[in-house]
């Protein structure tokens, strides 16, 4: 106990590509900066990883994304676990890797992959530790009722996810996963990534909570700019100070979003994400 710190690390992000210095406690997000273009576009069509978005080439993209995802189940598996349903297992990645973006529901994969769903819950377990994706619960202050539902599941490699929508939502919420991660690391407060979700199915993308207080909503569109009675809806349930509409194909705006609280909002993800870490 005590006896290190434990720094998560993470694929590049926009901010990264701006910064090489890191908040301070006081104000733990940066001041806008206007990110390259090209940098942007590397982000946004290679991704994260320091390979394939240092290189900016579609073909070794490919290659890059294909041979990752066959060495992860061919041999990091194989080698670090005691799993022995390859086949199997092989196909359970196929389908999170079109379901990015999604509320995963454990009974309907296990019947897909014709496994149990104590047998699903204990693989993406394993993808989660390796780095395929990551998982985020849905925001109650009944912790109880939070663990009960079903998550939703996120690649962490966004660059090879067909569907535009489904695209823009993981690429902000892996963004979102570093940052509070890295404030959790730095001793910024205690930070959660989570989403919104009712009985009457209204739905918010992410929340980040900060020290068991929603401190600001995140609605990601590709490129709808009109505000959504969801997002305002829940800015008032939750009494968050901030609440955005992250737009991805928006030009960027030279603008503080953390100035001060105010009601919902449309910022452009080049602005918005600049601001993080």
């Amino acid at each position: 106990m005590g006896r290190y710190f434990l720094y998560r690390m993470h694929p590049f992000s926009v901010a990264e590509t701006l910064y090489h210095d890191i908040p301070d406690q006081k104000r733990i997000v940066h001041s806008p900066r206007k990110v390259k273009e090209n940098d942007f576009d590397a982000l946004w069509n290679h991704g994260g990883y320091p390979e394939p978005f240092l290189k900016r080439d579609k073909r070794f993209s490919r290659r890059w994304q294909s041979l990752r995802t066959e060495q992860l189940v061919r041999e990091d598996i194989r080698d670090l676990t005691q799993i022995q349903q390859i086949d199997q297992l092989e196909v359970l990645v196929k389908f999170l890797t079109v379901r990015s973006a999604h509320q995963l529901i454990y009974s309907n994969l296990a019947r897909d992959v014709r496994v149990s769903v104590d047998t699903v819950r204990r693989w993406i377990d394993v993808l989660n530790s390796l780095h395929l994706g990551f998982l985020i619960k849905p925001w109650f202050k009944n912790i109880s009722r939070s663990l009960r539902k079903e998550p939703k599941w996120f690649l962490r490699d966004w660059a090879g996810i067909e569907d535009k929508g489904d695209k823009a939502e993981t690429f902000v919420g892996c963004h979102l996963l570093k940052a509070v991660e890295g404030w959790n690391d730095l001793g910024f407060g205690k930070f959660q990534l989570a989403y919104l979700r009712d009985k009457e199915q209204r739905e918010v993308d992410f929340v980040v909570v900060r020290d068991g207080r929603p401190w600001f909503l995140v609605e990601v569109k590709q490129q709808d700019e009109s505000i959504g009675s969801t997002l305002k809806y829940y800015q008032g349930q939750t009494k968050a100070p901030f609440a955005f509409q992250v737009v991805i194909d928006a030009d960027y705006v030279d603008a503080d979003c953390f100035a001060k609280p105010r009601g919902p909002m449309v910022v452009p993800a080049r602005t918005f994400l600049s601001q993080l870490l």
